[in-house]
């Protein structure tokens, strides 16, 4: 690696805060829209504690005509992003085997079981959804019967909180910052 000259040392925040202004730009909503929104999606679906519905919110708050292709996009992202999460549970499996669990994680186990992958419809839960897509991988449930009631459910959720949200905030609303 070569080492930078040390009169360009003081310089080296302007061009990182250009680069992180230029990361934001390239990201925005309005310009790449359906591309961020994606991105979001599939990372929210994951363990990672992140919400889509800003950005899908945003976006069609934004772009109304976008309402319909953002739901989707949002959908397709987020199932892709459970369906992550369920192979890591597959994985998980492995590693679990060797732990007992208690009564309670028992029972859970039990009820999801017997609800196999229908217990899917739920992967939409705040805290809960993600975790429980994991726990049918880790229980080998089907992945396309799983996959498709992921996104019957990640569906479900986009069209209610952006149309709730939409009628909540017709005018629009500030940001506090």
């Amino acid at each position: 690696m070569r080492a930078l000259p040390c009169h360009a040392l003081p310089i080296l925040p302007y061009h990182m805060e250009a680069w992180t202004l230029h990361l934001i730009s390239l990201l925005a909503l309005p310009r790449f829209g359906l591309s961020t929104v994606f991105i979001v999606s599939f990372v929210s679906a994951t363990l990672l504690p992140l919400g889509s519905e800003p950005a899908v919110f945003g976006l069609v708050k934004l772009n109304p005509d976008m309402f319909w292709p953002a739901i989707m996009v949002a959908t397709v992202g987020n199932t892709l992003g459970g369906a992550v999460t369920w192979a890591m549970g597959v994985g998980a499996h492995r590693v679990a085997d060797a732990y007992k669990h208690s009564a309670s994680h028992l029972r859970a186990l039990r009820w999801l079981e017997k609800l196999g992958p229908k217990a899917c419809l739920l992967s939409w839960l705040p805290l809960a959804g993600d975790p429980l897509c994991a726990v049918a991988g880790w229980l080998k449930f089907p992945f396309w019967p799983c996959v498709a009631y992921m996104a019957i459910g990640k569906f479900a959720r986009y069209v209610t909180m952006t149309a709730a949200l939409l009628w909540v905030f017709p005018e629009g609303f500030e940001l506090p910052w």
